[in-house]
């Protein structure tokens, strides 16, 4: 939370997480599937969606036995009816869900000239539509129950700066990040009791790199600073209890957005020099038939084959609890960053 932020954020009264009912979309693997875990563990009641139905039944299976309360809906989030019958099965299971995670998000690698359309056009099914489909849903039943809740939409840093080699996935990041803002003041305006969170990740270590759809010769993978899919779920997690704009999941996502906006030249070239060497292994490129772009990929994974220095959890998202220590942390990067980049007026 930076400082605008403690005079501008909505106080919106939200229930614990012991007393609430979650959707998460996208739940079958990665950050979904460690968010169910984790909500669940903490009390919650969840309802999970995905497409792959076999993983699901297998986490539901696995939460019960546990002795949390779950229930899964197959459903692809690019169909709105199926979208609607997640929130169908909610309100049927439960009475009513008090938060809803937009998670679910497919990748295309390749270079933009290279993508087809068809790729593109599915890609933003998912990653566009499914957000605005469950928005929709998500704010309806708010509005007509009369209770506060929580939509938290998953965006990405490459939806607060254009990348190569994913520059077809960037631009349904921006949508999402513009829909997401729009809405929010929307609701603000009309006094609707909804708190709308965008969750920023950075690097995050999940098979979002293996389900992908590439063009690429080599396998796309993260390198450089990765982390953890819980921290993730922790910021979720937070923002479905605590009213918040924006969280950010690892200091690259929010030093990115901030070197871009100040030097958006100097980023360009940055980002043309390093992007490209850190998007490959030295392994050949799954086939296009084993990405999830048109069916589900497989399931029930947490983590991917990502290189790199694999963080163990987020310090921005921990400071992001306590407001002083976040606005803190962002004056020292925006320090750091204009001391290494500024003219030498001695050179």
């Amino acid at each position: 939370m930076e400082i605008s932020e403690l005079v501008e954020t909505r106080k919106i009264p939200l229930k614990n997480l012991e007393d609430q009912v979650i959707v998460i979309t996208g739940a079958s693997s990665g950050i979904g599937l460690v968010t169910a875990r984790m909500a669940a563990e903490k009390g919650a009641k969840v309802v999970l969606a995905a497409r792959n139905e076999d993983a699901l039944k297998e986490l539901v299976d696995e939460l019960q036995r546990k002795g949390h309360s779950a229930t899964y809906v197959k459903a692809d989030v690019g169909i709105e009816e199926d979208v609607n019958h997640i929130a169908e099965t909610a309100i049927k299971e439960y009475g009513r869900f008090d938060t809803w995670v937009n998670n679910a998000g497919v990748t295309i690698f390749g270079y933009a000239m290279d993508v087809s359309n068809e790729d593109m056009k599915r890609m933003f099914d998912t990653n566009f539509w499914g957000v605005v489909y469950g928005s929709k849903a998500a704010v309806k039943h708010f509005s007509e129950r009369g209770n506060p809740g929580a939509l938290i939409n998953i965006g990405s840093y490459f939806g607060d700066r254009g990348t190569l080699i994913q520059s077809t996935y960037a631009p349904t990041k921006f949508a999402v990040h513009g829909w997401t803002e729009s809405l929010r003041m929307e609701l603000e305006k009309e006094q609707v009791p909804v708190s709308v969170t965008l969750i920023h990740p950075g690097r995050i270590d999940t098979p979002y790199n293996e389900h992908a759809r590439s063009y690429l010769d080599r396998q796309p993978v993260h390198k450089g600073m990765v982390y953890p899919p819980t921290a993730v779920a922790e910021a979720i997690l937070y923002a479905a209890e605590h009213p918040k704009r924006d969280m950010y999941v690892g200091s690259q996502a929010k030093v990115l957005g901030l070197i871009g906006r100040i030097f958006p030249r100097f980023t360009d070239k940055l980002m043309e020099v390093m992007m490209p060497p850190t998007q490959y292994a030295d392994r050949p490129s799954n086939p296009p038939e084993e990405s999830n772009l048109y069916k589900a990929g497989y399931g029930m994974h947490e983590r991917g084959t990502n290189l790199g220095w694999k963080r163990s959890s987020s310090i921005y998202v921990k400071a992001s609890k306590h407001p002083a220590l976040t606005s803190l942390l962002v004056m020292g990067i925006g320090v750091v960053v204009w001391a290494k980049i500024k003219p030498n007026k001695n050179g």
